[in-house]
């Protein structure tokens, strides 16, 4: 679909951020305990989530689709729970997420979207919202664990939740690491098709205390294709006055999906 190839530009290369300018790789340290619980592992992840209040910074990314692979330099801004705004070199292409809204635009081709999460979740194989996005690119289980809804099951290195029973729609694994109780892998399964999203978390680092990822890959396979994105987080800084401007050209022509 041409309107998601579009998207590789802007939308969901932005999207996984995190450092500092005086960062620290965290190394995981910790041993598995094979005694603690689903609930005090949960718990335990809950604690680690992040806050902010607004983010900028560099992103590299790798995309990567059969034979082709192309790098991107972005430019990324957020505000916590509010807004992801992604800029290309020389303003190509510039995007805007919301919790209400999708809007960008791509001066390569004069074309520009205004919408809802069907493009992103058509491009990601997986309907997502805001609050799934921002969890998963802070190293955060893209939907909430109800420890009474989850069991473990044994891994060598992370500790493994899955679902006690199948789902109708989706199933999921969360790989949770020992030592700071982020992911290390979480990923979502199409029940009835044959979409898979799978967020492998290489690295995180030391941001004020927190600990944030740092290089990470998402792959997005259905029956046809597969899509990777690699992405490195570069000079990031935190709570920082910012502006989100947004305006669509004159003359661009709107992507419609059908």
């Amino acid at each position: 679909m041409k309107q998601v190839k579009n998207f590789t530009y802007g939308i969901v290369l932005g999207l996984l951020f995190l450092g500092c300018k005086s960062t620290k790789i965290v190394q995981s340290t910790e041993s598995l305990d094979s005694k603690m619980s689903v609930k005090q592992i949960v718990k335990k992840h809950n604690k680690s989530q992040t806050e902010f209040n607004t983010l900028q910074g560099r992103l590299k990314v790798e995309y990567i689709q059969g034979d082709r692979s192309e790098t991107h330099a972005l430019a990324l801004r957020m505000e916590y729970d509010k807004t992801i705004w992604i800029n290309a070199f020389l303003n190509m292409v510039r995007v805007k997420i919301t919790p209400e809204h999708v809007r960008f635009y791509n001066k390569l081709d004069n074309t520009y979207f205004d919408g809802d999460y069907a493009l992103i979740s058509d491009f990601l194989g997986t309907d997502l919202q805001f609050e799934n996005l921002q969890n998963l690119l802070l190293g955060e289980a893209i939907f909430d664990i109800k420890p009474k809804e989850f069991k473990k099951k044994t891994h060598p290195n992370s500790y493994m939740l899955i679902p006690k029973q199948s789902n109708a729609i989706f199933e999921l694994l969360y790989l949770i690491n020992p030592t700071y109780f982020k992911l290390d892998t979480q990923q979502v399964s199409q029940t009835l098709g044959q979409n898979v999203l799978k967020i492998h978390y290489r690295s995180y680092q030391k941001v004020e205390g927190l600990a944030l990822p740092e290089n990470m890959g998402i792959t997005a396979t259905n029956a046809n294709e597969q899509m990777t994105l690699n992405l490195n987080i570069k000079s990031v800084s935190l709570d920082q006055p910012l502006r989100f401007p947004f305006n669509i050209p004159k003359g661009f022509k709107a992507i419609e999906l059908k």
